[in-house]
């Protein structure tokens, strides 16, 4: 545990969710280590007992972005492709949840820290379709990509209009639905779930062809 001034201790637990909160208050650009030692009253050098480094701390705070959903044993039952979808749909309401939720989870998975839970879920929730090991990390490699670059196109049009910059006349037409993003991240993961349970069937049909 590391010290302050006033002779409180602070835990992991309490480092998690002050940098939590900062994050959500003035976005992952201006989460420093000194902003959040100034935060817990602490020298940024005592954070260091805890998260060696700024980026073990986002794969902390990562993992806690894509925990902090609801539960999901109503679905632990579901047919496959309904899982995958309500995987998806609550890791999108866990990264929306926080600000930058997206980018945070993204560099933490491309520098390859973290639990890797969101993977994991959307991963394990393909698998429960019969589908092998290989296919289902593939597939579950292609969702999560989808999911991150979605919810980050969101969460930066969300900041945008909050400042009020708007697209002037000139600007590309945005490729998403801004009239209901839900329904196009919906639309998308369709996609991705047709595929699958069309290779499936290719596969089944390849199958019985051979041992006729």
């Amino acid at each position: 545990m590391a010290g302050n001034g006033s002779g409180r201790r602070h835990t992991r637990e309490d480092v998690a969710e002050t940098a939590l909160r900062i994050l959500d208050d003035v976005g992952l650009p201006d989460l420093t280590m000194r902003r959040l030692a100034a935060a817990l009253d602490v020298q940024p050098s005592a954070l260091y007992w805890h998260f060696p480094n700024k980026q073990t701390l986002l794969a902390e705070l990562a993992d806690r972005i894509v925990m902090r959903g609801p539960a999901l044993q109503s679905a632990a039952d579901a047919p496959w492709a309904e899982r995958v979808r309500v995987e998806a749909s609550a890791l999108r309401d866990s990264l929306l949840a926080y600000r930058d939720g997206a980018e945070v989870v993204a560099s933490t998975y491309a520098l390859g820290l973290g639990e890797g839970r969101a993977l994991q879920r959307l991963t394990s929730a393909v698998r429960s379709g019969g589908f092998d090991d290989e296919t289902a990390d593939r597939a579950g490699t292609a969702l999560l990509h989808f999911l991150l670059g979605h919810v980050s196109h969101e969460q930066q049009r969300i900041q945008y209009d909050s400042i009020g910059v708007l697209a002037t006349g000139e600007a590309p037409a945005s490729p998403l639905d801004e009239s209901d993003s839900a329904a196009s991240f919906a639309f998308g993961v369709d996609l991705l779930v047709g595929g699958l349970e069309l290779t499936r069937r290719e596969a089944a049909s390849e199958v019985s062809r051979s041992r006729t």
